[in-house]
């Protein structure tokens, strides 16, 4: 007979339950949820913190999975449903456009490539499966942030500090965020460039499909301008968010 493992248990319940939550929740929450003392979740969740599986945001007083979280499931994400589901669309989008493009998801302040399909031909870019970059320098990151709950957006950038920059340009502050996420919303895509790599640009568009946080995007040299790419970007979006729907 298997001997339960009461920390154990409760630590999965506690990932369960942040992984169900569409924002960062307080501890009192998660408590209830675990049906454990607040105590005895404040010591599990500073721990969790410490592993990286946890991510606290103090000035909400809010707790929020961690990239560890995802990094477990890193091996899992290669053939789990979005993956899966996008590859085929995202491939045809490259042979369309004639540009690289890729697949992201929202981690914490960051957005984590799940997926790149690279154009005949084209250099190669900072974006491998698995590479981390900050959400508000990239297109793909606009376009999920755009999407979001303004409490939320909030809660991911608290102050200054939070707006690292790679080139020297993007937003450095809520404020320009929060006015580049009310053009991104009012577009329907994403845009950077140079914000990410100097000399290069890239378009994006969201995933909807639930409580996915996801988007498409393509990128390309900045030096040879290309129109007519947000069409084809935002129709690969809505395909993968069909098809992760059904």
């Amino acid at each position: 007979m298997t001997r339960p493992v009461p920390a154990a248990t409760t630590t999965l319940r506690v990932l369960r339950f942040l992984s169900s939550q569409p924002v960062p929740v307080s501890a009192a929450r998660i408590a209830s949820a675990v049906d454990q003392p607040r105590s005895s979740t404040y010591h599990l969740l500073s721990a969790m913190t410490d592993e990286g599986f946890v991510i606290h945001y103090p000035d909400d007083r809010t707790w929020g999975l961690g990239i560890a979280a995802w990094e477990v499931g890193h091996g899992f994400a290669r053939q789990e449903p979005l993956a899966r589901l996008a590859r085929l669309p995202l491939a045809r989008l490259v042979d369309q456009v004639g540009q690289s493009a890729h697949l992201v998801v929202l981690q914490g302040a960051d957005v984590l490539y799940v997926i790149e399909e690279r154009a005949p031909g084209r250099p190669p870019l900072v974006t491998d499966v698995g590479v981390r970059l900050p959400a508000h320098l990239t297109a793909s990151g606009r376009a999920i942030l755009a999407s979001l709950p303004a409490a939320q957006v909030r809660a991911l950038y608290p102050d200054k500090a939070a707006f690292t920059s790679r080139t020297g340009t993007g937003p450095s502050s809520l404020s320009e965020l929060r006015r580049l996420l009310s053009a991104t919303r009012q577009r329907g895509f994403a845009t950077e460039d140079g914000e990410v790599t100097s000399g290069f640009a890239s378009i994006a568009a969201p995933i909807t499909a639930g409580t996915i946080h996801a988007a498409v995007a393509v990128t390309w040299e900045a030096r040879t301008p290309i129109d007519g790419l947000a069409e084809p970007v935002a129709a690969t979006a809505a395909e993968i968010s069909r098809r992760l729907r059904h």
